[in-house]
């Protein structure tokens, strides 16, 4: 899409990821990677370039290949734990409360790489509310770019892949996005260049209305 150009997207389910699309949560990761980066030996901007979207474990994974996974495993629940702990500077995104207000009636589900701690704290530090239907870091075997957890989403919603539209920050969760067969609007100067559907600067961007069907429509700024 061009900056110029109003796009709308109609869906009748929403499947949202939470880091860098609900809440900005980049001070918090980036303090505790770097603290990782250094004790690996490895250039803490390479490590921020990949964590975003992924499980930490998948992260590591794609860092260090010949690392034993269950080293993988046990510093990611070190890490889960000392995120969960360091709400410090999190915020919601512009828009996110009223994106979310929005779309109470709409079928929606959050799709994160996030295990359920670390969801309900960022979420609550933010002052958002938590939407009825998570898919976390335990409801899923393979972390994003896997499409598993949107098809996890749509499935428990009952919605076809075709009528979902997901919104996602990173390239991993973009990546999976469209794996799914979804459409994917972008959040964020992030996800501007990787290929989503469509792409916003953030939430205010974002116009919910209702069609004659009853299917939401995103109404997106140009």
């Amino acid at each position: 899409m061009t900056d110029a150009a109003p796009v709308e997207l109609a869906a009748r389910a929403l499947l949202l990821d939470m880091d860098g699309t609900l809440v900005n949560s980049d001070a918090a990761v980036e303090r505790v990677w770097r603290g990782w980066a250094a004790e690996q030996g490895l250039d803490p901007d390479r490590v921020l370039a990949v964590v975003h979207g992924r499980q930490g474990y998948a992260t590591m994974a794609a860092l260090l290949p010949d690392r034993p996974m269950e080293l993988n495993h046990e510093d990611n629940r070190r890490l889960l734990a000392e995120e969960t702990a360091d709400t410090t500077g999190i915020v919601a995104i512009p828009g996110a409360a009223a994106f979310l207000a929005a779309i109470s009636a709409v079928p929606h589900a959050l799709v994160t790489s996030a295990d359920r701690a670390l969801a309900e704290a960022r979420m609550t530090a933010a002052e958002l509310p938590m939407p009825t239907l998570r898919v976390t870091a335990e409801s899923v075997t393979a972390s994003k770019p896997d499409p598993e957890g949107f098809l996890k989403a749509a499935a428990d919603l009952g919605v076809p892949v075709a009528d979902c539209v997901v919104l996602e920050d990173s390239e991993a969760g973009v990546n999976a996005g469209l794996a799914a067969g979804m459409r994917v609007l972008g959040v964020g100067p992030r996800a501007r260049t990787l290929g989503a559907t469509a792409w916003v600067p953030d939430l205010t961007a974002v116009t919910v209305l209702r069609g004659a069907d009853g299917d939401a429509v995103l109404r997106l700024a140009g």
